[in-house]
């Protein structure tokens, strides 16, 4: 149902990666905008990010998920952009001045999912059986499940990925089930993974706005667009991620679910080579997000966290390496 409001806005540009996924997710928030506002002409920026350009490393080595929202941050700054779609595992959590997170779409789903073309699950793999994926956080779980499997890097949009995985350079991907439902490649799925095999990453599975801060009226027109209870989780969550500097340099999944009006949190801090896994989770009001992440993230510490974060952070570092989530 469009929205009446005094003012309403007359053209409105989305910055958008150009990959297929980046794209399909610009469209259906055009398609969202349209519907409140039939009045508006909205458009897209197709832009190409220094994260799409760099495929030969992986991103805990080239500057982590950051890169992916730089070029679009341009855009919002000078003018040519009102907002920006991301994934919203890929915004930094230390977002800062002038920019906001200004919506957090209603969460799709969360999981990591299997694509091969040889198993139904990853157990049924031989002993060293090559797995690509693009996270140290799905490594270091995967090789504490199955120390059999050999895990390499995977770079690449969507498409790319999938054609490493037909051409025979793996015997197996995981993926965000999220990205392969929005662009119709279910049958693709062999197996969801679920949050006790791979605990997914903060935000994972949700669609968020960023815009300028000092726009008022851009934050009025997309409040519309914002899920309260995919809100929660993703502060709850987030704030775990920012608590233990969460980068692509280390494996930290974090996720929140809210179950009868209870919000449930689980962490996790990993080696990358799955032999500690450090788990812990608080309940309380979704209101209490912010504070639940803050428990979670003070047990993790306690736990251990901190003498593995200090051993990744100091063998990986990387100048300029903005804190974010993992990919798809």
């Amino acid at each position: 149902m469009p929205v009446s409001r005094v003012s309403q806005p007359s053209r409105l540009v989305i910055a958008t990666r150009a990959s297929r996924l980046a794209l399909w997710q610009a469209h259906h928030v055009r398609s969202l905008l349209l519907e409140l506002y039939p009045q508006c002409q909205v458009d897209l920026l197709e832009m190409t990010t220094r994260g799409d350009q760099i495929l030969d490393r992986t991103l805990s080595k080239v500057g982590g998920k950051g890169l992916f929202v730089k070029e679009l941050e341009t855009a919002l700054l000078d003018g040519r952009a009102d907002l920006a779609v991301h994934s919203l595992k890929d915004v930094p959590v230390d977002l800062k001045l002038p920019f906001a997170l200004t919506a957090v779409m209603q969460r799709e789903d969360p999981r990591d999912a299997l694509v091969s073309n040889q198993v139904g699950e990853l157990a049924q793999l031989p002993a060293g059986a090559v797995v690509g994926t693009s996270s140290l956080r799905r490594e270091a779980q995967i090789r504490a499940l199955y120390p059999h499997l050999t895990v390499r890097p995977l770079r690449g949009n969507l498409d790319t990925r999938l054609g490493k995985l037909d051409r025979g350079e793996y015997a197996a991907i995981i993926l965000a089930a999220a990205g392969l439902q929005r662009l119709g490649l279910t049958d693709r799925i062999r197996a969801y993974l679920s949050p006790e095999q791979s605990l997914p990453s903060a935000g994972q599975g949700a669609l968020g706005i960023e815009v300028m801060a000092e726009r008022a009226d851009i934050l009025a027109w997309l409040a519309p667009l914002q899920c309260q209870n995919s809100t929660w989780c993703a502060l709850a969550e987030r704030m775990v991620s920012a608590q233990l500097g969460g980068s692509c340099q280390v494996p930290l999944a974090a996720y929140a679910q809210i179950e009868n009006g209870v919000l449930n949190l689980r962490g996790l801090v990993a080696q990358p080579d799955g032999r500690t896994l450090i788990r812990a989770q608080a309940s309380g009001a979704p209101e209490q997000a912010e504070s639940l992440g803050r428990q979670v993230a003070a047990q993790l510490l306690d736990q251990g966290a901190r003498q593995i974060l200090a051993s990744l952070l100091s063998e990986h570092s990387v100048p300029e390496s903005p804190p974010g989530a993992s990919n798809t």
